[in-house]
């Protein structure tokens, strides 16, 4: 673990921007520190950031800063894909404009084309794979404009599970945002991967989707984020998402 040719472990912790150097040798006395799986409270413990595992309050803090995570807002009309044959406007245009060294960015799952909101871009290989693995069950939440007013059971009858061409499907959770005359507004939450299963799922209980944004992947919200920006994950944010598969 430590490694006296290594780096003082505050001073890593500074670098990956957790916190001040002061900071974070109060993190290290106050026990809120592993590395590799140990709680490390000496002031004079030097790692090799290249290989070490540091965890803060459980988080992981990625120390490689040649990853890049990234959440944009994919406007309505665009496809996820990073490149198109067929010259069709996609995420990659996007990125391409805006981000250096995009060509080994990925997104992590698909909005389908005509559904607006938040998808995750990184180079991070194992996070992608796990956020994207059903086995990991990260939820995703979405608002959908539905046609007519929503009874009161139709969230119960979601949880329950539909069925499907493909199978039976369920939601984890769903509430009716706001009703205007001849449209209600509802907020679904999944974890499911399915193509276009939002959009089934509702169609398949009678109320077909007009408008569809996704606004959260796991603890990753769009926020305010405009159609068409990109903004650069915080350290928490990709903390909490490596906590949410296990890393």
């Amino acid at each position: 673990m430590a490694d006296e040719e290594g780096v003082r472990l505050q001073k890593v912790l500074s670098q990956a921007g957790v916190a001040s150097r002061r900071v974070a040798e109060r993190m290290i006395t106050d026990g809120r520190v592993k590395v590799d799986g140990r709680v490390v409270k000496e002031l004079g413990t030097r790692v090799d950031p290249t290989v070490a595992e540091i965890r803060v309050d459980g988080a992981r803090v990625v120390l490689d800063d040649t990853l890049m995570y990234l959440a944009i807002n994919k406007p309505r009309g665009m496809h996820s894909t990073m490149s198109d044959d067929r010259g069709r406007p996609c995420v990659g245009d996007l990125v391409e404009h805006r981000v250096r060294g995009n060509k080994k960015l990925f997104h992590v799952g698909r909005l389908d084309v005509d559904t607006e909101g938040l998808l995750l871009l990184t180079n991070d290989g194992e996070l992608a794979h796990r956020l994207m693995h059903p086995s990991y069950e990260v939820p995703k939440t979405y608002v959908a404009t539905v046609v007519g007013t929503v009874p009161r059971g139709l969230g119960k009858r979601l949880r329950a599970g539909v069925e499907l061409e493909d199978g039976p499907a369920h939601v984890d959770d769903f509430a009716v945002v706001d009703t205007v005359p001849g449209k209600t507004l509802v907020r679904v939450t999944l974890h499911e991967g399915r193509n276009r299963i939002v959009r089934r799922m509702l169609a398949a209980v009678d109320f077909p989707v007009q408008e569809l944004v996704r606004t959260d992947i796991a603890t990753v919200s769009l926020g305010d984020q405009r159609p068409g920006s990109i903004r650069v994950l915080s350290r928490k944010e990709v903390g909490e998402l490596y906590q949410a598969v296990g890393l």
